[in-house]
């Protein structure tokens, strides 16, 4: 007698795989700015049937919606975890930010799926967005930083993230550690810190970044 739960387990895990697979390629063409395809394409690329993709989404465009969420969102968890143990959300958000101009490099694919977002990356519920608005509060909060509002400053953040990514990506001769680090400074700066606190938030030393993997995690 077939055990049901394990056939049902087998079945999700059938499923699992084909969502995940059509979600890569779907990042796969974000990230070479091809969003003009059809969705026999995609399938292609993802190795499963036509049949099979809508059996997960209603359009191309709903996978690449859930595609660059949950490439946001991978981001997002990567931060967590490369941000904890510390108590001053000022160095909490200059770590992120370090990590992030850092990340770039280290996940291409992934930076460029980002990069599609373009300016809609302010406005997103995953990923950087929500997380820089979380540590602007608390800085705010503690004192730590002073600014007049915070949807500006979040718009200050994520310009500054969108310019240096392409810039990262444009320029690959150049340090994006130096160049991190000196925007960092900038952004900490006018968010009222000290010049020499500023430099030294960004003079502390990260967390082995290359040692933590990018999973497709869902958005939730």
């Amino acid at each position: 007698m077939v055990d049901t739960g394990t056939r049902e387990d087998r079945l999700r895990r059938r499923k699992a795989r084909t969502r995940a697979a059509l979600v890569d390629a779907a990042q796969s063409f974000l990230a070479q700015g091809r969003t003009a395809v059809p969705v026999l394409e995609i399938t292609q690329a993802a190795d499963v049937g036509m049949g099979s993709f809508y059996n997960h989404f209603e359009s191309k465009e709903h996978l690449f919606r859930a595609a660059v969420d949950e490439a946001l969102e991978a981001h997002g968890e990567m931060l967590d975890e490369l941000t904890t143990g510390s108590d001053d959300p000022a160095e909490v958000f200059a770590r992120s930010f370090r990590v992030t101009g850092r990340l770039h490099r280290i996940h291409p694919e992934l930076s460029r799926v980002i990069l599609s977002e373009g300016a809609s990356l302010i406005s997103s519920e995953f990923g950087l967005a929500p997380r820089a608005r979380r540590d602007l509060g608390a800085a705010a909060a503690a004192g730590r930083f002073t600014f007049h509002d915070q949807d500006l400053a979040l718009a200050l953040v994520a310009g500054a993230t969108i310019g240096l990514a392409q810039l990262l990506h444009d320029q690959p001769g150049r340090d994006d550690a130096d160049a991190t680090d000196r925007i960092t400074e900038d952004l900490l700066r006018t968010f009222g810190l000290a010049s020499g606190e500023a430099r030294r938030l960004c003079g502390l030393p990260l967390p082995d970044i290359g040692g933590v993997p990018f999973t497709q995690a869902g958005p939730g």
